[in-house]
């Protein structure tokens, strides 16, 4: 429910609650804006930091042989690993979601942080196969959380006119280390330095350079919208204030625009799981449910099984598949980038169905190649264009709900992609052993690029250059 007038007790509640809404989303896109959305982007980074490792380390775990004995029916240990990792971020998405829309996205944002740095950390410290996987899943429980809040937590902050670029410059600062974690397990992971297995010492960088974020948080201000959904106008205020000073400072103390009437959403309702499933949002609820189930077959099928597919595709060792997953990942941060130069020029939705088609066929490509230098380029095509279905399906997860039920929806939505992940490790990896390999990896990620396509073009409605609380409506 939207008003821009209110009946008492909530009258002026709500006229002040339009005027902060309102002038946020007229703030230019200066050099404070800008800091805010990088901090916010470096705990994402560290994330993906954690989230990619997982394919790199695969075969210093193997060598090592901590992975031997670790199986699960017809499923080897690399495919267990994967899936503990995603079995946490299910867990940490669909049970734990709510608790950025209950305790607030300041508070989420550092505790999942410090609690997934001390769960990996704990990790690279393990001697069983089995204690791997089980503090693989703990840590992806951290990063389950820290996903949605980092969503939710930029969407809320940016003004409309700039969410797309927010998002894509989110994506491209979080992308940019899984070059660095593809170096570091090609330089370490082979090596024992200091008698040390490599992997180890990829797991721990990942976890000590997470702590430094933590002691930049204080610059991130809580979210004011909410702060208005919780009743703290006062906080909202201030915090609003404090933001358009240094925004008025970057500009050199030109005035601010005239901010225009903006909708607020029902200052007396609260939040419910219930809500959800109530329309409009049911739809949206259901299409992301789709979305999100079969989208990961195509971004984590490709990023967490590269090297592997690498291997098998021409036949090379441990290091030498390494180095070319190394060399398709330092794409990774220029996918985003390149968004950023359309992100708010074309609907978010197309921008979706777009990458989806193009996983699909440079994917069928990357299958049929036997020479290193196509391989390349069509895994730095299919990196490309995940990054940017990436970028996309963050920014638009995130506009879809209101505020007071925003982490949660999105924690919902988004775990369909986590437990599908799961499922997705265990059945690439069959259709890797049974279906020709590559060809049938791809043949399956193909398809589930249709069922993206499908659900979001036909279903998905319009969210680019909007308030958060019109698309809401």
């Amino acid at each position: 429910m939207s008003t821009t007038t209110g009946t008492a007790p909530f009258g002026a509640e709500v006229q002040t609650a339009s005027a902060i809404l309102a002038r946020l989303d007229r703030l230019p896109a200066t050099r404070h804006i800008w800091v805010m959305v990088t901090l916010l982007s470096l705990g994402g980074m560290f994330e993906f930091y954690d989230l990619f490792m997982t394919g790199y380390i695969i075969p210093g775990l193997v060598k090592a042989g901590l992975l031997t004995g670790v199986s699960l029916g017809i499923f080897s240990g690399p495919a267990v690993f994967v899936a503990s990792t995603f079995f946490g971020l299910f867990i940490g998405t669909f049970v734990f979601g709510f608790v950025a829309d209950k305790y607030g996205r300041r508070a989420i944002f550092t505790f999942s942080m410090l609690a997934y740095c001390a769960a990996t950390l704990v990790m690279a410290f393990q001697t069983t196969g089995w204690g791997v996987c089980l503090w693989r899943m703990i840590a992806g429980i951290g990063i389950g959380v820290e996903l949605v809040t980092i969503d939710t937590y930029v969407a809320e902050l940016v003004p409309k006119h700039m969410r797309g670029r927010a998002f894509a410059f989110n994506q491209c600062v979080a992308f940019g280390v899984v070059p660095v974690v593809a170096l570091l397990a090609y330089i370490l992971v082979p090596l024992k330095p200091l008698g040390w297995d490599g992997w180890r010492w990829v797991v721990a960088i990942g976890a000590i350079g997470a702590l430094f974020v933590w002691f930049l948080r204080r610059a991130i201000p809580e979210s004011p919208r909410w702060l208005l959904t919780h009743n703290r106008l006062r906080e909202a205020e201030i915090i609003t204030t404090q933001i358009e000073a240094k925004v008025v400072a970057d500009r050199g103390g030109q005035a601010l625009a005239q901010a225009a009437p903006h909708d607020v959403d029902d200052l007396s309702a609260r939040g419910a799981f219930s809500e959800i499933w109530r329309p409009p949002y049911r739809s949206r609820t259901i299409m992301l449910m789709v979305f999100q189930f079969f989208q990961t077959f195509g971004f984590y099928g490709f990023a967490a099984w590269v090297p592997t597919l690498i291997a098998k595709q021409i036949g090379i060792n441990l290091a030498g598949s390494l180095q070319y997953a190394f060399i398709i990942a330092i794409a990774n941060p220029f996918g985003p980038l390149l968004a950023m130069t359309f992100a708010d020029k074309f609907e978010r939705k197309w921008q979706l169905v777009g990458a989806a088609i193009c996983i699909a066929v440079f994917g069928v490509l990357f299958s049929q190649q036997s020479t290193m230098p196509l391989l390349i380029l069509f895994g730095v095509l299919i990196t490309l264009s995940n990054n940017i279905l990436s970028y996309s399906f963050h920014s638009y997860q995130s506009e879809l709900f209101p505020t007071r039920v925003r982490a949660r929806a999105v924690g919902f939505t988004y775990a369909f992609s986590r437990i599908s992940t799961v499922f997705a490790s265990f059945i690439i990896g069959f259709f890797f052993s049974h279906f020709n390999g590559t060809t049938g990896v791809f043949s399956l990620i193909a398809f589930a690029m249709l069922m993206v396509v499908l659900s979001i073009g036909i279903f998905g409605p319009r969210t680019s250059n909007l308030e958060l609380e019109k698309i809401s409506h």
